[in-house]
């Protein structure tokens, strides 16, 4: 493979990564309570998951 003939500088490394961005998270709607929650994952306001109850919230 080839060998880089230099090394490369940080101000280079940096300016070749300033388009890495952190993405904002999509939320959406619980359908069974209506909190806002990450797609795919338990509601954390009610336990439930596809219409079925997965985790019991102890309401505090």
């Amino acid at each position: 493979m080839a060998q880089p003939k230099k090394k490369t500088t940080n101000s280079k490394q940096w300016s070749r990564r300033a388009h890495w961005k952190a993405k904002v998270t999509n939320l959406t709607t619980c359908s069974n309570c209506g909190a806002k929650m990450i797609p795919h994952t338990v509601c954390a306001a009610c336990g439930y998951y596809k219409g079925e109850q997965i985790l019991k919230v102890v309401q505090a």
